[in-house]
């Protein structure tokens, strides 16, 4: 019988937000814009077993950080759930779970503890997290002092070196210099390679998803078009794509 680690339900997200306006209008004539609503996902609903590598496509807009958001807690739903089944969940992206003013050590240690961990776990794996990142002494800077670069390996050395049940990758594996790129993906197949470990990615490295992942979902416009074999899938997609 199979185990599912994620267990996502027609989960539906919008956002909303004001609508350019003009100071005459508004307040020289007492009108008000109502806010505008974005659907980012519509119905979206989809299982995955443990130990399955899931790829995520679609345009730019289409809804994959959304997706990945919800999966990981940091976006409610306005309707549908999200069911990882008491498995820890970590996401890998650029701009997210860093305290700016913070140092990278101390991001460390905040960003572990948001992850489930001990203080004496993250410490004790902190001078591996610290190596495998190479950021030297800018270790102890304030994140807001890093490059994209830097950031992306911060992300990356934490998540690799403090594992966690699930990963969520959304587009760092294109970030870095040439070296660190490698040495990253490297890093990703070895923690794929461990068979309880679940991962979504949602990338526009066409060639990283069809080598990396066990099928692949594609999203359109906030919703689901088609999931199914990887080579399948992305077939479809770079037909409409086209």
């Amino acid at each position: 019988m199979s185990e599912y680690a994620i267990e996502v339900e027609n989960l539906s997200i919008s956002y909303k937000g004001l609508k350019s306006y003009s100071i005459k209008r508004n307040f020289l004539l007492g009108k008000r814009n109502k806010p505008a609503t974005f659907l980012a996902l519509k119905d979206i609903s989809f299982r995955l077993e443990k130990g399955e590598i899931l790829g995520l496509v679609g345009k730019n807009g289409s809804g994959k950080s959304t997706l990945l958001k919800a999966i990981a807690g940091i976006f409610t739903p306005d309707s549908g759930t999200v069911n990882l089944h008491g498995n820890t969940v970590t996401l890998l992206a650029i701009g997210v779970g860093f305290q700016k003013e913070l140092s990278g050590r101390e991001n460390i240690l905040l960003s572990g503890m948001l992850m489930g961990f001990s203080k004496k776990e993250i410490l004790s794996k902190s001078d591996e997290i610290i190596e495998f990142s190479e950021l030297g002494e800018f270790i102890d800077k304030p994140v807001s002092t890093y490059s994209s670069g830097m950031y992306s390996k911060l992300s990356f050395a934490i998540t690799a070196i403090l594992e966690t049940d699930i990963i969520l990758i959304d587009e760092v594996l294109s970030v870095g210099d040439a070296r660190f790129k490698k040495k990253s993906y490297q890093k990703m197949k070895e923690l794929i390679g461990q068979k309880n470990r679940t991962v979504i990615i949602a990338s526009h490295d066409r060639k990283a998803v069809a080598e990396l992942c066990d099928k692949v979902l594609w999203i359109n416009d906030s919703q689901l078009m088609q999931i199914g074999e990887t080579a399948e899938v992305l077939r479809a997609y770079d037909a409409f794509m086209d």
